[in-house]
């Protein structure tokens, strides 16, 4: 049923509607603080294993 979700195609006007709705210079600001936002989201969870997060 999802084997043909997500074409190439989609792809691209997913990036074309996001060029139209947030504007190609907001675009690089807006994947940088997602980038961020990641890698501080894979610190913590990270953090949490070490701690031994075993908490019901």
């Amino acid at each position: 049923m999802l084997r043909n979700a997500l074409e190439p195609w989609h792809l691209i006007l997913l990036l074309a509607v996001c060029v139209l709705v947030f504007g190609s210079k907001k675009l690089p600001d807006m994947a940088r603080s997602l980038g961020r936002s990641m890698r501080i989201l894979k610190s913590e969870t990270q953090a949490l294993r070490d701690e031994g997060g075993n908490t019901p």
